[in-house]
């Protein structure tokens, strides 16, 4: 799924939020730290990890596999 975002950044907790990934910081913070998170094929840990426009973030959720491209 393609997230467009109006800069060039965007803070990788803001961004699973936004996505509807998750409902808030604590539920962020849960799939981080079981390492379900991978930015650009990298397991991430830190919500305040700056994502760029052109990464690929995967997030393994209850609801299975969730890719999102950061487009501008």
């Amino acid at each position: 799924m393609d997230i467009e975002i109006g800069e060039d950044m965007i803070r990788l907790g803001q961004l699973l939020k936004f996505a509807s990934v998750v409902a808030d910081g604590g539920e962020a913070k849960a799939l981080l730290a079981d390492g379900a998170v991978r930015v650009d094929g990298e397991p991430e840990t830190r919500r305040g990890r700056q994502v760029l426009v052109g990464s690929l973030v995967e997030v393994d959720s209850a609801q299975g596999l969730v890719s999102l491209k950061i487009v501008r």
